[in-house]
Order: structure tokens, then sequence, then C-alpha cells
């Protein structure tokens, strides 16, 4: 065994040892081998064959693949990931790091926002589309909304009601199509609404008497079982709270709301024609909150998600990265005058630049091949709008479409988006080490 000066002045060591050293990597070679260098290749190979990888169809794969609509928006998600998700998770990790620095209980803080990454993000996916689902009662996220929302807003009284004849819908609500005059009686009957969603104030239907100057009426749910339609029945009940408006010539002349009979009564009306109006605001569905997983929101729920996910790596990181920054660079920075905002911007970026870019370089690489948050938490329905590359590739080769060639075209190309980021990372960090 000799042993020589390497051009940087370390000892090489020639020989014996480089054969226990070969020895030594001959199971990491043969794995690697396995595992990535025989599927590169097979892929390729099975990239340039039809469906049945019987017939040689050279590029055609690849042409297919830039053609086809579903690959195209499997780009274009993509290309919004890779500009949106790892820049966002940089900055929140950064920021993160930098106002934890000094607090007594930054490890705690920044271990919880890295316990994410201690679940699979198949199981990640689980949980964000429980949280995004569109029902209140089981999302969590349209709970809160609804929540808000009620606050500020109340709901309609009696959603999805309506009179049971003789009026036209408008988006202002039901108006009557007979005219009515002062001293007539009024009965609006109603439908659509359960008996059991009732408020406990409601009582047996008000039976109006005609032959006064005052227009009366009653409106009640028009639904006990062998009741005669249109008419009032002893179980019926009157509907509290809902809002009756007189029309005339389109325009609003008196509003009135009913008691816990149903009655209600309008008085110093004038003599002529008047329509009956049952504004819309008491029959609106109640607000359930937005459809996160629908074709608008999904590529940002999922996003949202992975950020979530993803923002303790990048904590980690920064914050290794904080605490080896020479401290005398920011105390001479902060004695010359520098503001914390005027310290951070020019000193202590400047000097994370290398760590902030390693943590891009790496978050871009595994946004090129996000595929099980996608896979799980978009809804079939709308997986297309969702899709991403990866999700392609596993849909074409495997799920409905079944060709493994193209499928193969989509993992090289796949392959030859990743390999570039993949590539910089390894050199920087060969320099780093030299």
């Amino acid at each position: 065994m000799t042993q020589r000066l390497g051009p940087r002045g370390q000892t090489v060591t020639s020989g014996a040892s480089r054969g226990k050293a070969a020895l030594f990597l001959l199971p990491a070679v043969v794995i690697l081998g396995s595992l990535v260098v025989y599927p590169l290749v097979y892929s390729l190979f099975r990239s340039l064959f039809d469906a049945s990888g019987n017939e040689f169809v050279g590029l055609r794969n690849y042409v297919d693949t830039f053609t086809d609509p579903r690959t195209l928006i499997a780009f274009r998600n993509n290309v919004i990931w890779v500009i949106v998700a790892p820049a966002a998770v940089t900055c929140l990790g950064l920021i993160f790091a930098v106002l934890t620095e000094r607090i007594r209980w930054a490890t705690a803080f920044r271990l919880i926002l890295f316990m994410p990454m201690a679940i699979s993000l198949f199981a990640s996916g689980v949980i964000f589309r429980l949280l995004y689902e569109e029902d209140p009662e089981r999302g969590v996220a349209n709970a809160a909304l609804v929540g808000v929302h009620d606050v500020f807003a109340s709901p309609s009284p009696y959603p999805g009601a309506r009179p049971r004849s003789g009026f036209d819908a408008g988006e202002q609500g039901y108006t009557s199509t007979a005219t009515v005059h002062a001293g007539d009686v009024v009965f609006l009957p109603l439908v659509g609404y359960s008996p059991q969603h009732l408020p406990t104030s409601a009582r047996p239907v008000f039976q109006p008497q005609s032959g006064t100057t005052e227009l009366r009426g009653a409106v009640w749910l028009d639904v006990s079982a062998g009741g005669r339609s249109g008419q009032i029945d002893a179980p019926e009940r009157g509907l509290p709270g809902l809002t009756v408006e007189i029309v005339r010539d389109g325009a609003v002349v008196s509003t009135t709301t009913t008691g816990d009979d149903g009655g209600f009564t309008f008085a110093g009306l004038q003599a002529g024609k008047y329509s009956v109006r049952l504004p819309s605001s008491n029959f609106e569905l109640p607000f359930r909150g937005l459809t996160w997983l629908g074709p608008a929101l999904v590529t940002p729920v999922i996003i949202s998600s992975w950020i979530w996910i993803m923002t303790g790596f990048a904590i980690t990181f920064i914050a290794a990265g904080l605490s080896a920054i020479p401290r005398d660079a920011l105390e001479a920075a902060r004695v010359d005058g520098a503001t914390e905002w005027q310290v951070f911007k020019r000193v202590t970026v400047p000097l994370l630049a290398p760590v902030l870019l390693t943590v891009l370089v790496t978050l871009v690489i595994n946004v090129l091949k996000i595929f099980e948050l996608v896979f799980v938490i978009a809804p079939g329905s709308v997986q297309e709008e969702a899709n991403v590359l990866a999700l392609q590739m596993w849909q074409v080769s495997f799920g409905t479409g079944g060709d493994q060639g193209a499928g193969s075209a989509l993992a090289i190309i796949l392959f030859v988006l990743v390999a570039p980021a993949m590539l910089y990372n390894i050199r920087r960090f060969r320099r780093e080490r030299s």
C-alpha cells in the first residue's frame, strides 16, 4: 500500500485499500443500479414502443404527450407548483426561523412545525381531504367559515320553503299573481319545509276575518298528513318571523312580520290594487361555505397543504444556517445604526443566501415529483383540473389509460425536468466540501 499527496494536499491511498473500498461500495452500487439506473434505462427504452410493447413507434409517445390536453393541464399545474410552493415555503421558513431565534421556546415551536414531516404525504392528504370537505358538519374549514358568516349575516328563517301556488318567482322573491285590496283576507300556504324544523314558538294558524279596512292574512306550513291542500287544518301551525311586503307598481308600500301564529296585518292602506310579496330573504338556503375541492380552488388547496407539511423542513435548515452566521457581523451592523429590518435585509439574508438557495432547489425537486397529495385530496370529478405530471404518468401507465409506453415517456420527461435541479445541488455540495 502506498500513499501520496493529491492535487489539493490531501492524502490519497492506493493499492489494496482501493480494493477494500470497492468491495464495501459494491452493495450500494448494485442497489443503486437496480433501483435507479436500470428503471431509468428501461423506461427510456419502453417509451419508444406502443402500449403493447411490441411495435416500435419512435418519438410518437413524446409527440402525443405534448398534444394531450390532460398532459398540458398537468404541465400548467406543475409550473404553478414550481413558482408558488417552494418560494412560499422558503419565505415562511425564513420568517419563522428569524422570529423564533431569540425566544426561549424556539426549539419547541420549531418541533411543532416540523411534526407534519413525520406524517406520510398520503396520511396528510387524508387529513386535508377531511379538512376541506364541503359539508360544514364534516369539513373544519367550512364549519369555521359558516360560523363567522352567520355572526355577521343572519340565516334565512325558512330555507327552501315556497308558496304552494298563486305566486310568480323572481329575484326579489315570490309575488302574488292576483291583486289584493284593503279589507281583503290573504291566505298564504307554504310547502318545501320540514315541520320538525319549525320554531318552538310556532302556534296554530291564525284565522283572519274579513270585513275591516285592514289587509289581513296568514302564512302557514301546509303539509299536514291527510289535510286539505291550500286550506287551514287543525294541526297546522303558522310561520312566525316571516317578512311580508305589500307592493304597488313595483315599489314596496309597506312591510310587516308574521306573528307566532303566522298572522299579519297591514293597516292604513289607500284604495287601490296591491300585490303581496314574500321576499327571497325568507327562503334563501343557508351559507354552506366554499367549494374548496372544486375546479377553481382545488390546486391552491393542495398547495396550501404541502406548504403546511414542508414549512418545518425549511425552518430546520434555515435555523441551522442562522446559528452559523457570525454574530460579530450582526452586532457591527447594529452598532453602525442599522435598524433590525436593515440588518435582516442587508446582512442576514445575504449571509443565508447559500442555505436559502439550497432549500429552494430541494423544494423544487420535491414539487416536481408531487403525487400523493393530489391523488388523495382531489376528488375524482376534479382530479383532471388538479393533475400534475407524476399523477398523469401513473394514470396513463396503470389507470384507465393502460399505456405504459406513453407513461414511460412521461417518466423520462419528468426525469429531464428534475435532473437540472439535482445536478445543481450535487455541484453545490461538492464545491462546499472542497
